[in-house]
């Protein structure tokens, strides 16, 4: 297949301002919106907690880390439904570590996804684990990052109903 490029977009708005713009470190709000058009719910983001943001707003670093995810787990299913593997439950609590210098710059040290997959059969808990380890040669994201991304997964059999 020939090589394509895609193109990706988003449009994010400071919603911040609580009066006198970025005057002082302490006098705006980290508040914002992502969007990106077609009618897409807005995400209202913010900065972490110790960097002065909402905590009930996401935060960039959550996002990447959700990105991560949902990488996998898209690329995941398809490898799973390319070999055979009938997946009934997925679903991943993944975590991120970021280090802070003393300067304030930081950066990701790794990423752990830790998907919990249920399959339809025994024979197919093997090739289940094995797509795992198959997504990190093909997901977009996580080929894109600079820090490691692992995974931590459990397969397990889905229970009779």
């Amino acid at each position: 297949m020939p090589s394509r490029t895609h193109r990706y977009d988003a449009v994010v708005t400071w919603t911040g301002n609580l009066g006198s713009g970025t005057s002082h470190y302490r006098e705006y709000g980290r508040d914002h919106e992502v969007t990106g058009g077609e009618g897409r719910t807005p995400i209202f983001g913010s900065a972490d907690r110790a960097f002065r943001g909402d905590p009930s707003r996401w935060n960039p670093e959550q996002l990447l880390i959700a990105s991560l995810s949902q990488c996998h787990m898209l690329w995941y299913l398809h490898l799973a439904a390319d070999a055979g593997v009938i997946v009934t439950g997925y679903v991943d609590r993944a975590g991120g570590t970021v280090v802070e210098e003393a300067d304030g710059r930081g950066q990701f040290l790794e990423v752990v996804l830790r998907p919990d997959v249920t399959v339809a059969a025994p024979a197919m808990i093997g090739p289940a684990h094995d797509a795992h380890d198959r997504v990190a040669e093909v997901c977009f994201i996580a080929r894109s990052v600079t820090f490691p991304v692992r995974h931590e997964a459990t397969v397990r059999l889905d229970a009779p109903t």
